[in-house]
């Protein structure tokens, strides 16, 4: 049996290299290719993939959590593999909870784990590359491990990013400030930042927020 396969990265030669890669596996069928965000998700809910891998940073205007959500509505069959550049254990335990399956680190060899990623998401089985699952398993140690970066928290970054105070970032999401505090110091142990400067520097390192330039 075939596994209709969705690739989506931002990069040709990134594409190029996965189809290539898994032409060689049979049970493969890549059916098409997506460059943006936006396209990936219209591909998606038009074709109902069986298997989509994209990228990480596959489009600056969405983070990769809020994308892969946004997937699991359009075509909530479809089975996740992410690929991406960080090895941040706490991100890959997010992803998990957004119903990601796989996630391999793009500094392993993808010519020796991604059709084995491929044929374990088929069965409903998750797939961590060697280093991915190095920083998953220490992530899985912290005290942070049963706090997700929900939507809410993503929501408070891209306000702290454009300097918005904490009185009115609770006034927009309609939370108490008691709350908005709790998030913010929240964020602050997750990314590993003592100051708000630091925390938006770390929040932008990991694709979740878009400097303006």
């Amino acid at each position: 049996m075939k596994h209709r396969i969705l690739i989506a990265d931002e990069a040709d030669l990134m594409l190029l290299g996965i189809e290539t890669i898994l032409q060689n596996y049979p049970g493969a069928d890549v059916i098409g290719t997506a460059r943006s965000g936006g396209e990936l998700l219209a591909k998606s809910k038009g074709q109902h993939p069986d298997i989509i891998i994209l990228n990480e940073r596959l489009d600056a205007l969405i983070d990769v959590l809020a994308l892969t959500e946004r997937l699991k509505q359009v075509s909530p069959q479809s089975r996740l593999i992410v690929v991406g550049s960080l090895a941040e254990g706490l991100l890959i335990r997010d992803l998990f909870a957004c119903d990601v399956l796989a996630y391999l680190f793009a500094g392993d060899d993808l010519r020796d784990h991604l059709v084995a990623a491929v044929q374990a998401v088929a069965q409903r089985r998750p797939y961590l590359s060697p280093t991915a699952n190095s920083a998953y398993l220490v992530a899985m140690q912290s005290p942070l491990r049963d706090w997700q970066l929900d939507p809410e928290a993503r929501a408070m970054l891209r306000l702290l990013m454009g300097g918005v105070h904490i009185a009115d970032i609770a006034r927009q999401l309609d939370i108490p400030m008691r709350r908005a505090y709790f998030l913010r110091h929240k964020l602050k142990q997750r990314f590993g930042a003592a100051t708000n400067e630091h925390l938006i520097s770390r929040a932008v390192s990991e694709g979740f927020i878009v400097p303006e330039v």
